[in-house]
């Protein structure tokens, strides 16, 4: 009898944490610092210009909670009515938990989903690599403004081949990062919208093939794994130059 109850509580267990159906999401929300308010669930346009609202949700005591079905993954959008910025996030099958902090929308962590994690640990090591330009800016914005007001081109000149000289730096490191990514992470939904970018990279494109064959099917058959592999063929159709 004990053994029976014990299979029964088993299978309570796995029904409960298994009660999303196929491409069905629940995204649970917190909004840092608003209790009440709207929220906004965005889509963004085929052309990646602009983005609509598809679903709209009250902010009661500083929680949110979406719920809807998708056939795949796609960026989309969170926006929280009268605060300016959108917080991108990947809305996919799943438990999607978000914390928006509404003062620093970048701070905002995304969790729940594989993806979702890692878009949150990209968006975080991203940042670090961009810091330094932020850290030179808010150190010298005052001396550049006093310096602009003086018209003292020295000192203005200084100052801007050093942001340059950081800004380039940044640069490097920043596409290091970013297109080898897809090389250690071949599941994350990011790696294939990288892949997809490195297309318009001469530099990167011939790195595409080897990526989208490591990546794991369910990305292929995604919208951006599928134009990887339709430019993937067109390319091998092209005549070779002599």
């Amino acid at each position: 009898m004990k053994k029976i109850i014990l299979l029964a509580a088993v299978a309570v267990g796995l029904y409960s944490c298994n009660k999303l159906g196929e491409g069905e999401y629940e995204i649970t929300g917190t909004v840092n610092g608003m209790k009440t308010g709207l929220v906004y669930l965005e889509k963004q346009s085929a052309m990646g210009m602009g983005s609509s609202a598809i679903d709209t949700v009250k902010i009661v005591d500083g929680k949110f909670e979406i719920k809807g079905k998708t056939n795949e993954p796609e960026i989309h959008l969170i926006q929280i009515d009268k605060v300016p910025g959108k917080v991108p996030f990947i809305l996919e099958g799943g438990e999607i938990t978000m914390t928006v902090d509404k003062d620093s929308l970048y701070k905002s962590k995304l969790g729940g989903t594989y993806s979702n994690e890692e878009f949150t640990k990209f968006n975080q090591e991203s940042y670090k690599i961009q810091k330094k330009a932020i850290d030179f800016r808010n150190k010298n914005t005052a001396l550049m403004t006093e310096a602009q007001q003086k018209n003292d081109t020295v000192t203005m000149n200084r100052l801007g081949k050093e942001f340059g000289a950081i800004q380039t730096s940044i640069q490097k490191n920043l596409n290091d990062y970013t297109f080898k990514y897809p090389k250690t992470h071949p599941k994350s939904f990011i790696s294939v919208l990288i892949a997809q970018m490195m297309m318009g990279y001469p530099e990167y494109e011939k790195e595409v093939p080897a990526i989208y064959k490591s990546l794991d099917e369910s990305l292929k058959n995604t919208k951006p794994g599928k134009a990887i592999k339709a430019n993937l063929d067109a390319a091998k159709k092209k005549p070779e130059v002599k």
